[in-house]
């Protein structure tokens, strides 16, 4: 059974569809029990599925994208029960719209601080997106190694 980690962006097109596919193929690789999905606060027309932004650095990284690519999903409540753990991509712009759209949920997200592309370099914002990526996958990763270690402990004494 997979846990499942929500990243939150407003429109689900660049950041949050970015953070989702590295995340999942990253996971993947490393035979993780966690799955990534990813939804929008403010999910508006996309002249594409996903940002080309976020599928030319995917392509550089040898990161296929999945083979049924789908259009930017709005984030719904259903979405925020059903994740064992969710992020949002940038704090300042998304806590507000947090607050008035889901308030009782705001103390189980977690806040990162990558710009959208108005105000940061795609390339600089997508890099810091696969560092926070990684660094949660090692985290995640030594989450999984120390419930083996207490399972296996349980299990001889």
């Amino acid at each position: 059974m997979c846990a499942n980690l929500l990243f939150i962006c407003t429109g689900n097109y660049y950041r949050s569809r970015f953070a989702e596919v590295v995340f999942n193929f990253y996971s993947s690789a490393r035979d993780l029990p966690w799955r990534a999905s990813s939804r929008g606060l403010a999910v508006g027309p996309a002249p594409f599925p996903i940002s080309p932004f976020a599928r030319s650095r995917l392509q550089e990284l040898g990161i296929p994208l999945p083979l049924t690519i789908r259009s930017p999903l709005c984030l719904r409540e259903a979405d925020l029960a059903q994740a064992t753990r969710a992020i949002a991509l940038q704090e300042w712009e998304h806590r507000p719209m947090i607050v008035r759209l889901f308030p009782q949920w705001l103390d189980r997200i977690s806040f990162w601080d990558i710009d959208d592309v108005d105000r940061l370099p795609a390339a600089v914002a997508l890099s810091k997106i696969e560092n926070r990526v990684h660094l949660l996958l090692e985290e995640l990763a030594g989450d999984q190694s120390a419930e083996t270690l207490r399972k296996t402990t349980l299990e001889t004494t």
